[in-house]
């Protein structure tokens, strides 16, 4: 049975942060989401000194807070005509030194813990359970993370077109009449919550990995956005689940071995995809060139 929650936690993560991990890879805003799962550190750690516990509703808020202002500020120093990249390494590196400032100078009042928080460790999951009229529901962590993925899940079926168009052409989108930094700040909210929602399973760190890898798998997979979503979803699973029985199998780190699997399967992909595969690309430039060939030759 732990192994079934085990591998259920990851796949949920994976599930969550893939779906959402698509819209980012597509508006090329990969690096973001990285901002994102860091600099929510201080939302976290505020919300401990304040609630004085691990409740799940002050986390999940504080670090809705600290995503949004996170974005807002990257956006702000880009305005002001600093760099993407530089504007990214300077919020959420500034950020995430805060919140390692801030727990560090009050572990002692509260329970929160720096390697849980950066590295997370997913084999505790079972332990921690869910009472409920002297009745077991289950891990905490599997309703947390089941109830974020139906949030993105029901958010994304219902603004579907507004994602979509907005992250191919927010021109357009805004031409629409589409309100396009209203669904751009709800995007950056979901990833806020997806990745504090992760942080006890598979730590701030390696989150990052959830959110890119499986989606820039999908994207070498497929055209359509739908499918997209959906490959990426089911990479998670596989990627939960085998990189589960590797940990067991090397005796290593469960959610880094999560992660392993899903840059194999990328590697994979990018290898031989029909479409965009290194080898895919490079046969077609062969069979262009004998084209070009058999035509000069007649």
């Amino acid at each position: 049975m732990m192994d079934f929650w085990i591998i259920l936690t990851g796949t949920l993560v994976a599930a969550t942060c893939g779906i959402l991990g698509c819209f980012l890879v597509l508006r090329k805003m990969a690096m973001v989401g990285d901002a994102i799962s860091h600099s929510v550190l201080p939302g976290i750690a505020i919300a401990f000194l304040i609630g004085g516990s691990r409740d799940s509703f002050l986390m999940l808020f504080g670090a809705a807070v600290l995503g949004l202002i996170t974005v807002f500020l990257i956006q702000l120093l880009q305005r002001s005509g600093l760099q993407s990249d530089a504007s990214i390494g300077i919020v959420f590196t500034a950020l995430f030194a805060i919140g390692v400032i801030l727990i560090s100078r009050n572990a002692q009042h509260i329970d929160l813990d720096l390697d849980c928080v950066l590295f997370g460790e997913i084999a505790y999951v079972p332990w921690d359970s869910l009472i409920w009229n002297g009745y077991n529901l289950g891990p905490v962590a599997i309703w947390m993370l089941g109830a974020t993925f139906l949030i993105v899940l029901i958010t994304v079926v219902l603004f579907y077109k507004q994602f979509k168009i907005c992250a191919f052409d927010p021109a357009l989108a805004a031409a629409l009449g589409i309100p396009v930094v209203l669904f751009h700040y709800l995007l950056m909210g979901l990833v806020s919550l997806s990745t504090v929602a992760s942080f006890e399973s598979v730590g701030a760190i390696l989150v990052v990995g959830m959110l890119i890898v499986p989606a820039a798998t999908a994207y070498l997979l497929t055209d359509r956005l739908g499918l997209m979503l959906l490959y990426s979803v089911i990479i998670g699973a596989i990627s939960s689940t085998g990189g589960y029985y590797m940990a067991k199998l090397f005796d290593a780190s469960i959610a880094g071995s999560m992660i392993t699997v899903c840059g194999i399967l990328f590697v994979l992909a990018f290898l031989f995809s029909p479409s965009h595969g290194l080898i895919s690309r490079w046969t077609k430039r062969q069979q262009m060139r004998v084209g070009s060939l058999k035509q000069a030759v007649e």
